[in-house]
């Protein structure tokens, strides 16, 4: 595919011109409406996902916030699980504290907890296939026909899974969203953000919202999310595969207090995860039993992973939430969460396995 790298495109008919400006599937009119090479991004991503049809954003948080503003109005209620990425949850927050947007929270795995918190004017169930740091796995198929029961839509973050390990669609979801700066561009080299869409009517309507809130996709680095996409099975699993070797070593370890990984049997979405997914991500997090002071030394005396924020690229990176990434949760959030003040998330890269143990193992001890 090549790079359209155009703000503009040039017209004989303007009628033509006129309609490509109201529908998504219309002529190509101006970038911030839709441009060739993200267009093809966003029916590759649709077309992995078995949605209708996708749209782009700027950023992971862009579209998250274009589904959530595109959806909600002031006085709605939304039902969200516990765990959540920290910015997602502040934007949750900022929500409530501008718009009077009302959210309860609930267990990731309880169908009977959305039942009983739905409301009137309940809009939206939003949940995380695989949840940001702790690893916590939505019961998808249950939390879905819950909310269907009800008529609510149900959003699901699937950056952690990609479509390789889970396509939240097949299970009743009606938005799927992605960082796509994560696992499908792969390599850390751009920003990005897709929802996917299994109703039409649904996805014209947060299209034209995307239209005017703007936050839109760059031409090159969509075309750079395709290059990465190629390669997306083949690193999915060399992810997965190191983050076992690491998981059960660390299980073992003297320093560490809990791993928390759902490929692991002791993990408590474990069986919910056997069931839903074929593997279990590249992303874990353990607790040090040192607290805090343990995390802060073994950060700083890695050397071959990375001190970095975000996941998903080839190299292993690691940060300490709840001073990054959930910095705007108070205890209360972050210990619901499940984060501890000694949690340190790993996003296992495709490296050699036993190079990046012995460098956490260096790191331990």
């Amino acid at each position: 595919m090549p790079i359209y790298q155009t703000s503009g495109f040039e017209f004989e008919d303007p009628a033509v011109f006129a309609d490509g400006m109201t529908r998504p599937d219309g002529a190509f009119v101006y970038a911030r409406y839709s441009n060739p090479t993200v267009r093809s991004l966003e029916d590759a991503v649709a077309g992995l996902e078995g949605g209708v049809a996708a749209v782009a954003a700027a950023s992971g948080m862009g579209a998250i916030n274009m589904v959530l503003l595109g959806l909600l109005q002031p006085g709605d209620h939304v039902i969200a699980q516990h765990a959540l990425y920290g910015g997602t949850a502040h934007m949750l927050d900022d929500l409530v504290e501008r718009f009077g947007i009302q959210v309860s929270y609930v267990p990731e795995h309880d169908p009977a907890a959305v039942r009983a918190a739905i409301r009137p004017r309940t809009k939206l169930l939003y949940l995380e296939t695989i949840a940001n740091p702790m690893t916590q796995v939505a019961d998808l198929p249950a939390m879905c026909a819950a909310a269907r029961e009800a008529g609510i839509l149900t959003a699901v973050d699937n950056t952690f899974a990609s479509p390789i390990l889970c396509r939240p669609i097949e299970h009743g979801a009606d938005i799927v969203l992605h960082s796509t700066t994560k696992y499908l561009g792969g390599h850390a080299d751009i920003i990005g953000g897709l929802a996917v869409f299994a109703d039409d009517a649904l996805y014209r309507k947060i299209w034209s919202y995307a239209c005017t809130l703007g936050a839109t996709p760059d031409p090159f680095a969509a075309w750079l999310t395709l290059r990465g996409m190629q390669t997306l099975a083949l690193r999915m699993e060399r992810h997965c595969a190191n983050a076992r070797v690491l998981a059960t070593r660390l299980a073992g370890h003297p320093a560490v207090a809990a791993v928390h990984w759902p490929g692991l049997a002791s993990h408590p979405s474990h069986e919910i995860a056997a069931k839903l997914l074929p593997d279990f991500s590249g992303v874990l997090s353990f607790d040090l039993l040192g607290g805090r002071a343990a995390g802060e030394k073994f950060m700083s005396s890695v050397r071959l992973a990375l001190l970095a924020p975000s996941l998903g690229g080839v190299e292993t990176l690691i940060l300490h939430p709840a001073s990054t990434s959930h910095r705007h949760l108070d205890e209360e959030q972050l210990a619901q969460a499940g984060i501890g003040a000694g949690t340190v998330r790993v996003a296992v890269g495709i490296e050699h396995a036993e190079d990046l143990w012995a460098d956490i193992a260096q790191a331990l001890d």
